[in-house]
Parts: C-alpha cells; structure tokens; sequence
C-alpha cells in the first residue's frame, strides 16, 4: 500500500506520535510524506519515507500528480481546525481523493479506523485498481518507410548536403 502523510505546522508532532503507535503496521507500506513531515517521521520511528517537496513549495501538488496517476491508497493529512485561511491546495487535494476513490482521513480518530482497516486488508481493493507497473524497459517504435517517405528522405539528405 502507498500511504502519504501530511500534517499541517501544528499537527507534525501529532503525526510523529501517531507513526510511533502504528509503526508495525505503517513499516508494511510505502510511506510518503512532505519534506518536514518526512523528516520527523523517519527521525523518531526509522522508517523510510520517500519526501516531497515542502507543502507550500509544490509538495501538495506532487501528491496530486500521484495521485492523478493512480498511484496513491491512502492520505492520511492531519491539518489544523484552528486555521481559517482557506487553502487551495488542500481543496484540491481532497477533490482528488474523492474523483479518484482514495481513502483519506483529516483528524486522528478518522486516521486511526483508517489504519485499523488497512492492517485488517480492509483497503486490499486498491490493490485492484492501482495500474501495473511494468518492470521490462521500453523498446522504441521502429518507424516503417514507405517508398514515398524514403523519397521524401532521400530528398532531404541530398538538400543537406
């Protein structure tokens, strides 16, 4: 499962706390997480979490390329109910979620059924509508000429010449 964990200024300790009490079942994912977020993470539980770029610096924007792509299961985003100021990418990000049918949690009793859910392979399905990675390196398309490209070639190369 992919997982990306976000928090907002006010929420990064609460997200550290609560990768320490899930570590057993978050050290089975692939962690994703924005830069600072990332860095506390993996600082105080030692797992690996690939970082984007800060939140404010295009790190929410990258999420939502991932998951445009299909590539993301599950956000947990634990943001701050204090904050007022309306924020688009956030707007955004949700709105992704909901096209895109991925489950996603913004406060901590939301996260906790959440992950209770993926440890029981609740969220399994995802699974299924991820795309296929394909491992085998892409082989270029061999153009075929016809008698008319070739002149149309040769054409060229004696006018280069």
């Amino acid at each position: 499962m992919n997982v990306v964990l976000i928090a907002q200024d006010n929420r990064k300790e609460l997200m550290a706390e609560f990768c320490i009490a899930y570590r057993n079942i978050l050290k089975g994912c692939e962690l994703f997480a924005t830069a600072t977020t990332g860095s506390n993470i993996a600082d105080v539980t030692d797992l690996t979490v690939q970082r984007f770029s800060p939140g404010s610096l295009g790190g929410e924007q990258q999420v939502r390329s991932r998951i445009d792509l299909n590539e993301i299961d599950l956000l947990i985003y634990f943001r701050d109910p204090l904050n007022k100021k309306p924020d688009y990418d956030e707007f955004q990000l949700f709105r992704r979620c909901d096209a895109f049918n991925i489950p996603f949690a913004t406060n901590l009793a939301t996260a906790e059924i959440m992950i209770k859910g993926l440890e029981r392979g609740d969220l399994d399905w995802r699974e299924l509508v991820r795309p296929i990675k394909i491992e085998e390196p892409a082989v270029p398309i061999v153009k075929v000429r016809t008698r008319r490209s070739r002149a149309v070639l040769e054409k060229r190369q004696k006018a280069n010449e």
